[in-house]
């Protein structure tokens, strides 16, 4: 890569970097957040302050040691502690307030990027762009939105801070100390070619030198951390992933003895943990191999370079010791780079996880909005084209209608589209256009319903608030379900979705259904885990309940039975290949 390639990628990432910055300190608790990002930068410039005030101090001190004087002695430690009280003053609200400005910044970021993950449905945009939609041609599919979120976020706000500051305190103290080192060093004098010579502030370019030779050592030697730290991350994610998804189905595992498999598809997981982490740590030790050398030999390095001038007389040893400190702080403040590049390189992969995420987002804005549905008193869709998020066309230039009062009964053989179908008259289904309206008082009912780890009388009025409704009513929808029994349990928490039976939570949707009185349901194989008897009866009150609202239904089904409670029948048929769209929708009486 050339020159010019590395610095277009620099400022390319710092671009980035500045986008993701920029928006909470212009947010509405902008004035908060410079108020703690100015009062953490004085804090810093405080501790170099004192800094100085130590240095000035070696030579005070060291010097009376020198001359066995005692009274200087004991007034420069009584001046000590008071410099020692300041310094832990200021380094306590220092580490007080940074981690304020860093958890405020984090709840900020945190709620932004909740709201826009979960607004317009992102959540599931992304998730069907994973198993191949539209943005996966921009390479913008995030892995593990919930990592992205509660770790990334975590990270780069913590790294941001400290890395800034850590920056300011090196520029501020090289500032400081590089004119007391330059004064202190003296000239180097050495004859060259029966020429005398003399270089002024010797001790301010031997710290340059070794410095700027030590942060190109540590950058080719620590290069390779910031893709490993990147794919550490990912690994990471995706293991935990693996874990929460065999508690999710623990069941269904349990019941295809399925745990050799897990454990099998979980240490094949864990193993790509262990093997970047091994590749990782390594790259690390060569990095601490050569800092530690770096750091050691700073601590002798300035010593060795003003021996001469020491042991000629020309300095004391509080002079000496002045040059020690002073050399060590410019190094210290060159060095910034070289002692800082593995929290770079963390800061670097976290900032590109975040800023992928944000592309994400934006890919999802190019790729339009989902067909949002009109108002209207009845179904009703024009010029209805769906298709999958390959592109593959299922349904091309459709119109169907259904007035109040109507049962309609989808089907079709598997993979046709049904629930794809339902998706679109929902209106979260990205992938269609045309023309689609339905009355606002409508609900659908999952193959899978959704049910919140919590008391049950928030799993039964979600996502609305359980205060909306009295126990009177939440026991009535219960028992009009058949679920009576578990309206003595309306205040219990549980993870419900993995509590209930699949009966007991269609069940349980249906109840919801009949808590909340919409005037029109859609139902997608809404009952296909109950029997037949219990069926009937719960399709009895749906229907009850639409025709009391003045409303309709529209299922999705298999069984033959449910003809029965449709008055119509929307069929998808198989088209020949080489047709526009792979089904065709047919409307009949059943």
């Amino acid at each position: 890569m050339t020159a010019q390639q590395k610095l277009h990628d620099f400022k390319t990432f710092a671009s980035r970097a500045w986008a993701l910055t920029q928006p909470y300190f212009a947010s509405q608790d902008r004035w908060k957040a410079r108020g703690l990002l100015a009062a953490i930068v004085a804090l810093n410039l405080g501790l170099v302050y004192m800094a100085v005030l130590f240095n000035d101090w070696n030579k005070l001190f060291y010097d009376a040691l020198q001359e066995k004087n005692e009274a200087v002695f004991w007034a420069q430690l009584g001046r000590f502690a008071w410099l020692a009280f300041g310094f832990i003053v200021l380094a306590v609200y220092k580490f007080y307030l940074t981690q304020l400005l860093e958890l405020r910044w984090r709840a900020w970021m945190t709620h932004h990027y909740l709201q826009r993950w979960l607004a317009g449905q992102a959540f599931y945009r992304l998730e069907l762009a994973r198993s191949g939609g539209a943005l996966e041609a921009t390479q913008a599919t995030p892995d593990n939105p919930d990592q992205r979120i509660q770790e990334d976020i975590n990270l780069f706000t913590s790294f941001t801070v400290s890395l800034s500051m850590g920056l300011l305190n090196a520029v501020v103290t090289l500032a400081s100390f590089v004119g007391i080192l330059w004064a202190l060093s003296g000239g180097f004098a050495f004859a060259l070619g029966g020429n005398s010579y003399t270089i002024p502030g010797f001790m301010v370019w031997m710290a340059v030198l070794y410095c700027v030779a030590g942060s190109a050592i540590s950058h080719a030697i620590g290069r390779p951390q910031i893709k490993l730290n990147f794919v550490q991350q990912r690994v990471e994610a995706d293991f935990r992933h693996r874990m929460v998804r065999v508690r999710e189905y623990s069941e269904s595992i349990a019941l295809d003895r399925g745990e050799a498999v897990e454990r099998s598809q979980l240490e094949l997981q864990f193993s790509k943990v262990v093997g970047n982490y091994l590749q990782l740590i390594k790259a690390q030790k060569n990095l601490i191999w050569f800092t530690s050398f770096f750091g050691q030999a700073a601590v002798v390095f300035p010593f060795v370079v003003a021996a001469p001038r020491f042991f000629s007389g020309a300095i004391q040893l509080g002079e000496l010791m002045q040059i020690s400190s002073a050399f060590g702080q410019v190094q210290g403040a060159l060095s910034w780079f070289v002692e800082s590049y593995s929290s770079l390189a963390s800061w670097r992969a976290t900032t590109d996880r975040l800023t992928s995420f944000e592309a994400s987002f934006a890919a999802i804005g190019q790729a339009g909005p989902a067909l949002v549905p009109q108002d209207a008193a009845a179904l009703q869709a024009t010029g209805l084209q769906v298709a999958l998020p390959n592109g593959r066309l299922l349904l091309a230039d459709t119109s169907l209608v259904a007035a109040a009062g109507a049962r309609v009964l989808l089907q079709g053989p598997s993979g046709s589209g049904k629930s794809t179908l339902f998706r679109t008259l929902a209106g979260i289904w990205p992938f269609a256009e045309g023309q689609l309206a339905r009355p606002a008082k409508t609900m659908f009912i999952p193959q899978r319903p959704y049910f919140p780890d919590g008391p049950l009388r928030d799993a039964l009025a979600y996502p609305e608030p359980a205060t909306r409704y009295s126990d009177d009513e939440l026991r009535q929808a219960l028992t009009a379900a058949e679920l009576a029994p578990l309206g003595q349990q309306l205040d219990q928490t549980r993870a419900w979705g993995q509590t209930l039976s699949g009966g007991e939570q269609q069940r349980l949707a249906i109840a919801r259904v009949l808590l909340k009185k919409p005037q029109w349901v859609f139902a997608d194989e809404a009952t296909s885990a109950l029997d037949e008897a219990t069926e009937s009866l719960l399709y009895h009150r749906l229907l009850a309940l639409v025709s009391e609202q003045g409303g309709g239904l529209v299922s999705i089904g298999h069984r033959p039975a449910l003809a029965a409670f449709h008055d119509s029948q929307w069929l998808l048929q198989a088209q020949p290949a080489g047709s526009q769209a792979a089904f065709i929708l047919k409307a009949q009486a059943t």
